[in-house]
Formats: C-alpha cells, structure tokens, sequence
C-alpha cells in the first residue's frame, strides 16, 4: 500500500464516514460507504492526484456511496416502522410511536432525496444533512453558488410537495 493513500486514510476517514452516516442515517451502511470510497480510490491509483482536493474528492464520493446505498434500500421497500410496530402495540404511553414515526419520516426524506437528479441530491445531502452553505457546495461540486442556491431551492420545493402528498396534505392538487 502506498504512503499516499495512507496518508488521505489517515486524514479523512472520519470525514468519510460522517457524510455517509449523515445521509444514511445508519452505522454499518456509513461503514460500508467508507470502505468502498477507499477502495475504489486504492483500486484506481491515484492517490496523487486526488491529494491535490482530496476533502472534496472524497466527500462527494461519500455522499454519493451513500445516496446508492439509499436508493437500493428503497428498491426492498423496507420500513423501520414495521420493525417498530411490535413495540408501539406495548407502551401506552406514545413514545415507541412518536420514534417510528420520526424514523419512518427520516426514512422517507433519505428516499425523497435519492430520487432527485445526482446532482440536485448532493447538494441537498451537503446542505442539509451536511450542513454545508453555498458558497461551501459551490466549491465542493464545481458550481456557482448562484446554480447552487437554484438547485436547492428547486429541490426542497419538490421535497416539501411530495411530503404533503404522502402525508396526505396535498388538498390544493
């Protein structure tokens, strides 16, 4: 292995596995993500020249591992509000409950965002699950901040009109 790579291992792994956990929202999906980014960036050899903007190179590599991982997963169809459901039937209190819930809505929005454009989906990852601002995703995706600041705006606005529609709160069509 090449010092190279050790080196952007070493100084970026983490970074790596946040972005991914971010979108993913799960442990072992954001370990998976940080494998494959490393691997492939060790299979391709170029380590050297991804050090010149190794941050941005893999960061984007992450999210974009991460989005995958969200769209095969909503290929299965699979909810963790039917994992949950068991234990919201047990607490007459409302707590399992609300926590599905919230985790059904996370789960959703993960969906909503890995249907939109690449793009469009890693500056939407990089802001909001990044908490990323423009002038930061402008340079991190090769955009204008003008194209970015666009493109999220566009994004939330289909986001927010699928979520109504989902929720059923979509009475105006």
């Amino acid at each position: 292995m090449n010092e190279g790579f050790e080196q952007v291992f070493r100084v970026h792994h983490a970074m790596v596995f946040r972005a991914a956990y971010r979108v993913t929202g799960n442990t072992a999906d954001a370990e998976d993500v940080l494998q494959n980014v490393f691997l492939r960036l060790l299979g391709r050899g170029e380590t050297d020249t991804v050090m010149d903007n190794a941050e941005a190179y893999l960061r984007r590599a992450a999210v974009n591992g991460a989005l995958d991982v969200i769209r095969a997963r909503a290929s299965r169809r699979w909810t963790p509000l039917d994992a949950a459901a068991p234990l919201a039937s047990q607490s007459p209190a409302g707590a399992p409950e609300r926590l599905a819930a919230s985790a059904e809505v996370r789960g959703w929005l993960r969906e909503a965002v890995a249907r939109l454009s690449a793009q469009a989906a890693e500056i939407f990852a990089l802001r909001f699950f990044e908490d990323k601002d423009n002038g930061e995703i402008a340079q991190l995706v090769g955009a204008t901040p003008a194209t970015v600041a666009v493109t999220l705006h566009r994004s939330r606005e289909r986001i927010e009109q699928e979520f109504r529609a989902w929720t059923g709160e979509d009475h105006h069509g």
